[in-house]
């Protein structure tokens, strides 16, 4: 499963520029469902199944990532656009990746002054792209991803973009360990779809389910800790399972999807904690006010620093999100 993280996670891809990662899951999902399509926004849907009530799972290919929209003269450097939600705090001397592979470094005026003191105005920060000998200039309309290679530490993993590359990798070993149940056929038609323009509102989930029209609703995402120094107090932790939403900022959990989700755990004695978050939301959000209404859920992967180049999760919470996924899945849902 590393060598799958990996892959995915270096992988570039900022929202609405997802057409890389895309390409490397239809790779590895191509000999697993029984359909594969994308449909116009650039959503891939894989098809596992064709009887009972249809479920729909999603997990987004697209991380944040930023948009270069001026080049100053003669100085190579770019200004540039949040694609999705940049934390201030974290841009001085991150390194960005353009899709031709040129690596720019984010900057700021005064860096040993104002700006050593507090984080600088989003419009005060530039990228630098220049080469010392007047090439590898990037055109405004250029999109980049932030750029750090893959790291373990034990069972910690850590990476640039887990969110979501990980719900990515959920979602393809749930639908490996379905290969052998689909000789048995399963109770339901599975689409696992790996949405585009998530970090950007959501914007790929909503018309897959609108296509797709499914029973219930199911997001692979990650969720913040509460196991940080002074951290807002929150009962998840890494290492401790998977973790099933409760509530959001946009999406109650239905108290059925919910109990659902923890009764499959209890019995396939996989290991879980509660999700109630106060800040963000997921693909499940968007599904949920598809057509006339679908009862979705959240099965999480707890992240420390997201947001960040060092975004980190458990690789047995991985894990314990591929065992509930598949559980869920291939046995009846009990309220339809």
């Amino acid at each position: 499963m590393k060598d799958l993280i990996k892959k995915l996670v270096e992988a570039w891809g900022p929202s609405g520029y997802e057409h890389h990662v895309r390409a490397l899951i239809q790779a590895e999902v191509a000999d697993l469902a029984d359909e594969i399509t994308t449909d116009g926004l650039g959503n891939l849907i894989c098809r596992i199944g064709d009887k009972g009530p249809k479920i729909m799972v999603a997990a987004h290919m697209d991380e944040i990532g930023v948009m270069a929209t001026y080049q100053e003269p003669s100085s190579g450097y770019l200004r540039f656009s949040p694609i999705g939600g940049l934390l201030q705090t974290t841009l001085m001397g991150s390194r960005v990746r353009f899709e031709d592979g040129t690596i720019g470094v984010i900057g700021a005026p005064d860096m040993f002054g104002s700006s050593r003191q507090s984080a600088p105005e989003m419009n005060e920060f530039f990228i630098d792209v220049s080469d010392g000998e007047g090439h590898g200039a990037v055109l405004p309309g250029s999109p980049a991803g932030f750029w750090r290679p893959f790291e373990s530490r034990g069972s910690r993993l850590i990476a640039k973009s887990m969110d979501d590359r990980i719900g990515c990798v959920v979602a393809i070993e749930a639908m490996r360990q379905l290969r052998g149940a689909k000789k048995r056929k399963l109770p339901n038609t599975v689409y696992f779809v790996f949405t585009v323009q998530e970090e950007v509102g959501l914007r790929g989930a909503a018309p897959a389910a609108y296509g797709i029209s499914p029973d219930v609703g199911i997001s692979l995402d990650v969720t913040a800790t509460g196991d940080l120094l002074k951290n807002e107090k929150m009962a998840v932790k890494l290492g401790g399972g998977a973790t099933i939403k409760v509530m959001d900022v946009r999406h109650i959990v239905p108290p059925k999807i919910r109990d659902w989700m923890v009764e499959r755990a209890k019995a396939e004695n996989i290991p879980y904690q509660l999700e109630l978050l106060t800040l963000g939301s997921t693909d499940a959000a968007a599904i949920q006010t598809a057509r006339a209404g679908v009862p979705s859920g959240c099965i999480s992967i707890a992240c420390r620093y997201i947001h960040t180049t060092s975004e980190t999760v458990d690789e047995g919470d991985v894990k314990a999100c591929v065992n509930l996924l598949t559980g869920l899945v291939s046995n009846p849902v009990p309220f339809l």
